[in-house]
């Protein structure tokens, strides 16, 4: 039995029941990790290690890195344990982040999981992203959407609008990094309507953990990336980031051959 599976079994043995769609935690060997339902892992952290990224999704989630190695301004829709969002305050010292959580009761375990206190280079702030994304005035040069909710992907934060608004949300030159879940029998819609948002500048890759696909669109002429420049940035991340950036870069590369390769023959 794996570690995973290990920790599910004994997760549903030995977890109360729960309301339905209420999130709670478990501790197994040290990890604290964050629920919906004993089936699924939200969120999952490292007591000795609160600011690594132990759920592959999020190590390729940062892969949005390679499209924009230096943002100064990144949201995040979907807190859940703050994973990301303590790895990014960690490794980019002078990025301004901003997390936005529809449930009070994820914020609520803010402590458990080692969240930092707001700051004037951090916030939490609890709402909608979709609503956030409406309202809010100011750009940023990443939008990270890791939104989930016990049903799956909530229906405002993955409809054209929200997507048109996302672009119109980011710098010139800024990325959409959202995370899939991908049994989704709707995943082919969202894929196209981030296409017509983002002007076909959109690639998806597939992670270490198989129910997790993560799609990147880009704003701005830089897309599709130069081969040689994409993987000297993945090199350049690896020597300042504990993530190995190359396999994803040639991950998205080989997708992005892929698609010219489909378009060339139609």
């Amino acid at each position: 039995m794996n570690d995973l599976v290990e920790y599910l079994a004994g997760l549903q043995a030995g977890s109360p029941a729960m309301p339905d769609g209420k999130p709670f935690l478990h501790e197994y060997r040290g990890e604290l990790s964050l629920h919906f339902e004993p089936q699924t892992i939200q969120s999952r952290m490292q007591r000795h290690a609160p600011d690594e990224l132990v759920l592959g999704y999020t190590r390729a989630m940062m892969s949005f890195l390679l499209f924009l190695p230096a943002p100064a301004r990144i949201a995040m829709i979907g807190l859940g344990g703050g994973s990301m969002a303590k790895y990014c305050l960690r490794t980019l010292p002078s990025v301004d982040f901003t997390a936005i959580e529809i449930s009070p009761e994820v914020i609520g375990f803010r402590s458990e999981f080692a969240i930092p206190d707001d700051s004037k280079r951090f916030r939490v702030i609890c709402g909608d992203g979709a609503d956030w994304v409406r309202e809010e005035s100011n750009h940023v040069d990443a939008l990270i959407v890791d939104g989930f909710e016990a049903g799956g992907q909530p229906r405002q934060l993955c409809s054209q609008d929200f997507y048109d608004r996302c672009h119109a949300r980011l710098s010139d030159t800024g990325v959409l990094v959202t995370n899939f879940w991908a049994a989704d029998v709707e995943y082919g819609s969202y894929i196209s309507r981030l296409r017509r948002s983002f002007d076909d500048q959109v690639v998806s890759v597939s992670t270490e953990d198989p129910e997790n696909r993560i799609v990147f669109a880009c704003k701005g002429s830089g897309f599709p990336p130069l081969e040689q420049e994409f993987l000297r940035r993945a090199r350049e991340l690896n020597a300042v980031h504990r993530i190995d950036f190359t396999p994803s870069a040639k991950e998205i590369l080989r997708r992005l051959r892929k698609l010219a390769g489909r378009q060339t023959r139609t």
